[in-house]
C-alpha cells in the first residue's frame, strides 16, 4: 500500500490534510502570547533537547516506534504527561491535522526525511535534527517543499545559533585572514566499542552477515525501518544508539559531528557546491559499516570575489588528524575543530564552530586589544529550537539554518560520504549529478521506495536529472 492510499483509509487524515495549523505563516489575528502545539517525532535521548527548546509551548503529541521511550521520557519531562503517543508517526500527523502546529524531527537519520516532509505537506512547520537527510535527493526535495509550503523550516544545528560563528564570518567579511584556500575539519573517532562493554554509540558486527536478534516486544521493527528494505532483519547493534555506523540509516561521522565542525567554514566561504570529491585515505569500513578513519577532499571554484578553495574533512585515529600547522602557537591541536588556511592569518573554530581565534597567539593579543571588527550579524538568543518558535511566532527572522541552507549543506557533505564509501574521485555537477561514475548516482538518487514512504515526487518535473521516475 503506498502512502496516499495510507491516507485515505483515514477520513480524518481526509478532512485534515486540508486544514492548516493554526500558526500558518500569514495567518492574521494570532496573539503573540499564544503557545503553540507541537509533536515530537522521536521521544530519545535527543528529543530532551527539543523539549528545552520549545518550554513554554505545549507539547501535545508524542511518537515513537519503541514503546519504552515514552516512560522515560515523560519520566525527564512529567509536563507532557498529556501528550497522545502514537507509534506510527504518520497516524499521528494525519488523526490530529490541525492540532498540531509544529513537529520537531528526533529519529535516526534514515526517516529524517519522511517525517519532514509528511509534516510540511500539512502546513506544518518543522525543526529536524542534523544532518538534514540521508540522500541528496531528499536534502534538494525539502528546500522545494519549503518554497512551496511557506512553513517555517530549521536544522537543529547548536553552533548557527552561537556568536562565534557571526564573529568568524565578520572577522573573514573584514579582511582579517586575507583569502581563504585551504581549509581543514577534523574528529578523532568514530569510537568503536564492544557491545558486551554496554551499550554506546558505536558499535560494529563482529561477522558479516549479521547475526540476527530478536526483536524485542516493545519496538515496532517495521516501522524504526521505514522507508528501508522492509526484509532487513533485527539487530540489538542497531538500536537505540549505534544506528549511526551502519551505512543503511546513519552517516558516520560525517552526519554527527561534521554539521557541527563544518558549519562555520561552508556558511562564511559558501562551500555547497565542489566540482571534485576525492578520498585521500581510508582504513576500514564495508557494504554495512562506516569506515574507521577517512580524510576526504573537495575542491570548489571561485564563488564570487572568493577565491577558489580546497577543503578537507578528517575523522580517525591519531594518523587521520591533520598536522600542527606552521603559524599555530597555541600549543597542541584540538581534538576537533576547523583550520582556515588565509593569506594573512590563520584562523580557527572549535567543535561547535564557536570560540573563533587567530591561528598565532600573539597575533590576537593585539587583535583583541585593536577591537574586533563591528559586529554585522544579529546575535541568536538561546538556541535552534528557541530560534525556530520565535520565527513562527513572528517575533524573530527566519532561522539561520532553514532549509535554504540546510539542504546545499546537507549535500555537500553527502558527496563525502560517497566519497568515503565508495573511494576514488567523484566529478560532481549540481544539475547532472555523478558525471564520471553515474552508477553511484542510485546513491544520490534512489530509483525506489519501499511502499507507503514515496514523498515527494510531485515537486520534481520528470524530466529533471534529479526526479524519480
Amino acid at each position: 500500500m503506498n502512502r496516499r492510499s495510507f491516507l485515505k483509509k483515514s477520513a480524518v487524515a481526509g478532512a485534515s490534510a486540508f486544514i492548516l495549523p493554526r500558526f500558518s505563516i500569514g495567518k492574521a489575528g494570532i496573539p503573540a502570547n499564544s503557545r503553540l502545539n507541537i509533536a515530537m517525532i522521536g521521544a530519545g535521548n535527543i528529543a530532551g533537547m527539543a523539549y528545552n527548546g520549545c518550554k513554554g509551548e505545549n507539547i501535545v503529541a508524542l511518537a515513537d516506534v519503541d514503546s519504552n521511550m515514552f516512560g522515560q521520557f515523560r519520566e525527564d519531562h512529567p509536563e507532557v504527561l498529556k501528550a497522545k503517543r502514537f507509534a506510527d508517526f504518520r497516524v499521528m500527523l494525519d488523526k490530529m491535522g490541525k492540532e498540531i502546529d509544529a513537529v520537531c524531527i528526533n529519529t535516526p537519520d534514515h526517516t529524517h526525511f519522511a517525517a519532514t516532509m509528511h509534516a510540511m505537506e500539512m502546513g506544518m512547520h518543522v525543526c529536524t535534527q542534523k544532518p538534514l537527510t540521508h540522500n541528496i535527493w531528499q536534502a534538494r526535495t525539502l528546500q522545494k517543499a519549503k518554497k512551496k509550503y511557506k512553513v517555517v523550516t530549521n536544522m537543529a544545528v547548536q553552533g548557527h545559533t552561537y556568536d562565534g560563528i557571526r564573529q568568524m564570518r565578520e572577522w573573514y567579511e573584514a579582511d582579517v585572514f586575507g583569502q581563504i584556500r585551504e581549509v581543514h575539519s577534523w574528529i578523532q573517532g568514530p569510537d568503536w566499542r564492544p557491545f558486551e562493554e554496554g551499550r554506546w554509540y558505536w558499535h560494529k558486527p563482529s561477522q558479516l552477515p549479521m547475526k540476527k536478534d530478536p526483536v524485542p516486544a516493545h519496538l515496532n521493527w517495521d516501522l524504526w525501518l521505514g522507508p528501508n528494505a522492509a526484509d532487513t532483519e533485527f539487530s540489538e547493534l542497531y538500536h537505540s544508539k549505534s544506528w549511526r555506523g551502519f551505512n543503511a540509516f546513519g552517516n558516520g561521522l560525517f552526519g554527527d559531528w561534521m554539521p557541527h565542525i563544518s558549519d562555520a567554514p561552508v556558511w562564511i566561504l559558501d562551500l555547497y557546491e565542489p566540482v571534485v570529491v576525492e578520498l585521500i585515505r581510508k582504513e576500514g569500513g564495508n557494504e554495512v559499516v562506516v569506515p574507521d578513519g577517512n580524510t576526504v577532499k573537495w575542491e570548489f571554484k571561485k564563488r564570487g570575489s572568493k577565491a577558489p578553495c580546497t577543503f578537507y574533512w578528517h575523522n580517525g585515529d591519531e594518523s587521520f588528524m591533520p598536522k600542527t600547522p606552521e603559524g599555530w602557537t597555541w600549543g597542541e591541536m584540538p581534538d576537533r575543530g576547523t583550520m582556515y588556511f588565509g593569506d594573512k592569518q590563520l584562523g580557527y573554530t572549535d567543535g561547535r564552530s564557536n570560540n573563533p581565534r587567530l591561528g598565532n597567539k600573539e597575533a590576537m593579543k593585539e587583535f583583541k586589544k585593536a577591537g574586533y571588527p563591528d559586529e554585522k550579524y544579529d546575535r541568536v538568543e538561546g538556541g535552534p529550537f528557541e530560534e525556530w518558535v520565535r520565527a513562527i511566532k513572528g517575533d524573530g527572522p527566519e532561522p539561520g539554518a532553514n532549509f535554504d541552507y540546510a539542504a546545499p549543506y546537507t549535500e555537500m557533505m553527502l558527496i563525502g560520504v560517497l566519497a568515503a564509501r565508495f573511494g576514488g574521485r567523484i566529478e560532481w555537477d549540481p544539475k547532472r549529478g555523478i558525471t564520471n561514475r553515474p552508477e553511484l548516482n542510485e546513491y544520490v538518487r534512489p530509483s525506489t521506495v519501499r511502499e507507503g514512504w514515496d514523498y515527494g515526487k510531485d515537486l520534481w518535473r520528470k524530466r529533471s536529472k534529479f526526479a524519480v521516475s
